[in-house]
């Protein structure tokens, strides 16, 4: 017997509009034996055929879609899409040789995350079905792209979510650390030991963006992590940067970006940023730019109440910081944290402080991660300046 999920009655309504997933209240019976991170056949309660994919049953995401047509998921499955995803990229970024080459599921390809750098390959598998076709999306992609190593960074607590363990490791060839090049800024990368798969690459154009605005300016940049908005800024003319994370480790990685880049004018800070902030106004330090770009304040729906609470906490202390017609740039990297809220707990941080704000540029992530419409999952990135009166 084939081994098939039949969903309840009028459960289709996601997956018709779209979406890739089925979540276990929406599934009536199972046919077959399917085990964790099986392909099975999706069909409506009226039997009608919807496609096939991964199989979870340990996963509140119990069925992500592959294919609405019968076909098998071979190598050659895989390597049809990740050379169409990779073929897109090369359409706006033809010299770009970090980015991220396959987003899951905007690429059609649940759980699977595939970063490059130069000659080296970084994956993260959030589906125990990718896991389960771990061999092989290696031995495609030595087929097609003979990168250096292919390593894994799932040291990631989603896997917890697929009972995967979270662990990285190298999975092909030898790794060593690699230097990108983002419009002539220079950065430093480990693959194995760096921030996310070694990078943060949703902010490449994000960070370009910011050079026209930091001319002549003194520069803070909050969470600055490894140093990627630093640099751009230094790029752009920036006067002075203080450059404030509490991670050593980042400091130092950023230390490293600063003499890459030939940067000399920037300051390190250890330590927390809503701190380091409230310590500046009480100083009377001020700023003509502050760049805000923290990890995410919520994982879940059920703290987005405390992760907004934070948001209008460090904007409230940054717009205290900022010379007038200064500029705001901040981000937030948390999908729960829709939009309209993000903007609107700005709005109110800049009324407590008896600022006045303009909008001048709101973007996302860059292209190479695209956004699935049907999945607002994959839209999370959100990323404004401001002008501050």
């Amino acid at each position: 017997m084939k081994n098939q999920i039949v969903l309840k009655k009028n459960e289709e309504h996601r997956i018709a509009g779209g979406h890739l997933w089925i979540f276990s209240n929406e599934i009536a019976s199972l046919r077959g034996n399917p085990e964790s991170g099986s392909v099975v056949e999706l069909l409506r309660a009226d039997e009608k055929f919807l496609g096939v994919g991964f199989f979870n049953p340990h996963s509140l995401i119990a069925f992500r879609l592959l294919s609405t047509n019968r076909e098998e998921i071979s190598p050659a499955f895989f390597e049809k899409r990740i050379l169409r995803a990779n073929a897109l990229r090369q359409k706006f970024a033809p010299e770009a040789a970090a980015y991220r080459m396959v987003y899951g599921e905007s690429d059609f390809l649940p759980g699977l995350i595939i970063d490059r750098y130069n000659e080296y390959l970084s994956l993260q598998i959030l589906s125990a079905g990718m896991e389960t076709h771990l061999d092989t999306i290696c031995s495609v992609l030595e087929d097609m792209f003979h990168p250096k190593a292919i390593v894994a960074r799932n040291d990631v607590g989603a896997r917890a979510l697929e009972h995967l363990p979270q662990e990285k490791k190298i999975l092909r060839g030898t790794v060593e650390k690699t230097i990108i090049a983002e419009d002539n800024v220079k950065f430093s990368v480990d693959v194995f030991n760096g921030q996310k798969t070694g990078f943060f690459l949703d902010q490449r154009e994000n960070r370009k963006f910011i050079r026209r605005y930091c001319a002549g300016a003194h520069v803070l940049d909050c969470f600055c992590n490894e140093g990627g908005f630093s640099m751009h800024a230094a790029k752009g003319g920036a006067t002075a940067i203080t450059a404030v994370d509490s991670s050593e480790p980042a400091i130092a990685h950023a230390s490293t970006n600063a003499h890459l880049n030939q940067v000399e004018n920037i300051s390190f800070l250890t330590g927390d940023a809503f701190d380091l902030l409230q310590k500046f106004d009480i100083q009377n330090e001020r700023f003509d730019v502050v760049i805000l770009d923290p990890p995410s304040f919520t994982k879940s729906k059920k703290t987005i109440a405390t992760a907004l609470k934070g948001y209008k906490e460090i904007h409230t202390r940054a717009f205290g910081l900022i010379n007038k017609c200064g500029f705001l740039i901040t981000s937030s990297c948390s999908h729960h944290v829709m939009e309209e809220a993000f903007l609107d707990v700005i709005q109110q941080s800049a009324v407590k402080r008896g600022r006045k704000i303009q909008l001048l540029e709101f973007h996302g992530a860059g292209p190479d991660h695209p956004i699935h419409p049907a999945m607002p999952e994959t839209r999370y990135l959100k990323f404004a300046i401001f002008s501050v009166l």
